[in-house]
């Protein structure tokens, strides 16, 4: 029933698609795998919307804001109108996980869980029919199995960091990883284990080195470059996967490849403010940004203001920055300025109050889901420098970092692994790092201000640092071990 399903989704994402006529049919028809990807056409079609699925799966709240609330970045706001007008609870979609309560049967994050594996199985498929496409050239063959090969390393990826521990939370990362899926379910049902967190992390690598020497100059598919997986912002998946995984010389090699070779240059000191303001385009400095939706008149349908936008002092997101982040950056730090503050109607204790919350501006109109841009590729860059015993470029590029945002330039390596830790922090708010780089660095968890959960800290290490896996998953795969503790 379950591959059933995953398969009339796939059949679903397809025939939405508005872009081609290619889907057509006449009511009462069904088109089968075997004719959707017949042709070049088709292939495309379905790779245009595995991209849309993929946008699903990581811009909404669920996945966008978890690893910023987890890690002490992000504080709610009040209710803004009715009955409850000026409580502050929970948002519903993440209540449970906030407070590191997930349950296996009930959990937040099951269709998260569920469409990862919906995507690596259309992934999938894309890989098994494209090589026996007869009309598309061997070039086009192969950035079609580039992209498909890095979507589908990508989501494994997300996967491993919400399900299983950091690398090296075994000494030789011999604990659970995730099951890595490497073909469709057409074939037939298929009761996989887990991989080991090692064996993972080599699938995931394979995969992306595989899809870097596949790519042509160009996406087949109509839209900006940075819309979609390619060769540049590949390399900057592979230097995370590095950094996540430890492995510091290739780290530093990946991020420096990006750094000097993909033509893209970092956003200058003057124009890092209107960059991020920009009502409609990325930052310039951007690698990989997923295309928000549209609807039928082509107007932007969902963007990550939803999470974090503000419009009124009636109509604004459910999460806010907390004074944990804000309170870091010091007074002349122009990424102050990437703050909008707005004094709103809240309830304290049962007093009616205004307090001041800070709404990043990073995600305000229609902001897409930023995937990778250059500066962290300059974080990781500094961060395998220092651990590779070169602490001087190390400091250099964290400097990099804090010249363009008028902060105050580090003049010795003196705590220099913190100080990359927190100028992480600050960069990539609101980006997805925060609670993955406390556990890849087996740091502590410690949420002060506006912590409404009922656990606001926790000490490393600790079964709750990642989430169980659905129920309703390990019950249908009797080979599906669950996360201890859950």
């Amino acid at each position: 029933m379950k591959y059933s399903k995953y398969l009339s989704i796939f059949f679903l994402m397809l025939s939405l698609q508005s872009c081609s006529d290619f889907l057509e049919q006449e009511p009462g028809t069904q088109t089968s795998i075997d004719e959707l990807l017949q042709n070049k056409t088709g292939v495309l079609q379905a790779l245009t919307g595995l991209y849309t699925e993929v946008e699903a799966n990581v811009r909404p709240d669920r996945y966008a804001a978890y690893a910023d609330l987890q890690g002490g970045n992000i504080k709610f706001t009040p209710t803004a109108t009715g009955s409850l007008r000026g409580q502050i609870s929970p948002a519903t979609n993440l209540q449970q996980v906030y407070s590191f309560e997930d349950v296996a049967l009930t959990s937040d994050f099951k269709s998260f869980y569920d469409n990862s594996y919906d995507i690596i199985n259309q992934a999938n498929l894309i890989l098994e029919y494209t090589p026996a496409l007869t009309d598309a050239t061997d070039a086009e063959k192969n950035q079609i199995k580039a992209e498909a090969l890095a979507v589908r390393a990508y989501t494994h990826f997300l996967l491993s960091l919400v399900y299983s521990q950091d690398y090296k939370y075994t000494p030789d990362a011999s604990h659970l990883g995730i099951v890595y899926s490497a073909e469709s379910i057409k074939s037939g049902i298929q009761y996989p284990a887990r991989k080991t967190a090692a064996e993972t992390y080599s699938l995931i690598i394979e995969d992306l080195k595989t899809a870097i020497d596949n790519y042509a100059d160009s996406s087949l598919l109509s839209g900006a470059d940075y819309s979609f997986f390619n060769r540049k912002n590949t390399k900057a998946l592979l230097a995370r996967v590095y950094l996540q995984k430890g492995d510091w010389s290739n780290a530093y090699e990946m991020a420096n490849d990006v750094i000097s070779n993909s033509g893209v240059v970092l956003t200058s000191k003057e124009t890092l403010i209107s960059e991020w303001e920009k009502p409609d385009l990325p930052v310039s400095e951007i690698l990989l940004e997923f295309s928000n939706p549209k609807d039928t008149e082509g107007s932007v349908s969902s963007s990550m203001s939803q999470t974090y936008g503000y419009t009124t002092d009636s109509n604004f997101g459910k999460y806010t920055a907390s004074n944990d982040l804000v309170n870091l950056y010091e007074s002349t730090d122009s990424r102050k300025q990437l703050f909008l503050t707005k004094s709103l109607f809240t309830l304290v204790s049962g007093v009616q109050t205004y307090l001041e919350y800070n709404f990043t501006k990073k995600f305000q109109n229609n902001a897409g889901y930023v995937a990778f841009r250059l500066s962290e590729m300059y974080l990781i860059r500094a961060e395998a420098a220092l651990e590779t015993n070169r602490a001087d470029l190390a400091m250099a590029d964290i400097n990099i970092i804090r010249a363009r945002a008028n902060a105050s330039l580090l003049t010795n390596t003196d705590n220099l692994k913190e100080n990359i830790f927190l100028e992480r922090r600050k960069e990539l708010c609101f980006e997805g790092f925060l609670f993955f780089d406390i556990a890849r660095m087996h740091k502590d968890i410690s949420r002060n201000d506006g912590c409404i959960a009922t656990v606001c800290s926790m000490t490393y290490p600790s079964l709750k640092y990642v989430l169980p896996i659905p129920t309703f998953n390990t019950n249908l795969n009797p080979n599906l071990q669950q996360n201890d503790s859950y």
